[in-house]
């Protein structure tokens, strides 16, 4: 009875946490049209990344005029992060088999949240499945929505559409960043390099620079 009230609240949380994350969606597609990136591109990008801070970032540096390379680059600096999310949930979620490959598509902060957060094993296997499930299906929805509404307006630009992006960005950053002073003294450190190298570098690249300052945590 115990085990089935712990799966039940975890899957509260996950249903909660995946629709109202989810609702993002709808300013990564707006931003991805106003980017220059197509309706399907803008899917397909939601479809098959599905991390909404390095999709942001993508196709900030694309709106920039910045080159596809280092867009993605960046994409995947800023995604590589789920990795050790993965590293810490293997042993946790006990997947076998195929669905690995879909497990680790889903291993990304809303669902390691949640799933470390639950008190047994099957608690947090449930907690996971649900925050996946219901998270990917809304933010691809909200992505269609957003990037099919904002396609048929002239220029996205003309009514500020053009800061959604780098808003919801934020918006996705700074609750991490609320939590601990280490992290916000890396993102300033981050932002001094990039806005000293944007001057002189093409638009995608400063932010390839300022990963750099990942290597003073790494170092310590």
């Amino acid at each position: 009875m115990e085990e089935k009230t712990h799966r039940s609240a975890a899957v509260r949380d996950g249903l909660g946490v995946g629709l109202a994350v989810g609702l993002s969606g709808l300013a990564f597609g707006a931003a991805a049209i106003t980017a220059g990136l197509s309706v399907p591109q803008a899917c397909v990008l939601s479809l098959l990344a599905f991390t909404g801070a390095s999709q942001f970032a993508l196709t900030g540096a694309v709106g920039a005029g910045g080159d596809l390379a280092a867009a993605a680059l960046g994409g995947l600096l800023l995604g590589g992060r789920n990795t050790l999310y993965g590293l810490r949930l293997a042993a946790l979620l006990e997947v076998r088999g195929p669905r690995r490959l879909l497990a680790a598509h889903g291993v990304i902060d809303e669902t390691t949240a949640v799933a470390l957060a639950q008190p047994t094993p099957q608690a947090a296997r449930t907690g996971f499945v649900t925050t996946f499930a219901s998270l990917y299906i809304a933010w691809n929805l909200t992505t269609l929505a957003g990037a099919y509404g904002t396609s048929f307006l002239g220029d996205p630009g003309v009514l500020g559409l053009d800061v959604v992006g780098p808003v919801a960005f934020l918006a996705i950053l700074w609750p991490r960043l609320a939590e601990r002073a280490e992290l916000r003294r890396l993102a300033a450190i981050a932002a001094v390099i990039a806005l000293c190298a944007t001057p002189f570098l093409p638009p995608g690249v400063p932010v390839l620079l300022s990963a750099a300052a990942v290597l003073v945590v790494l170092a310590r």
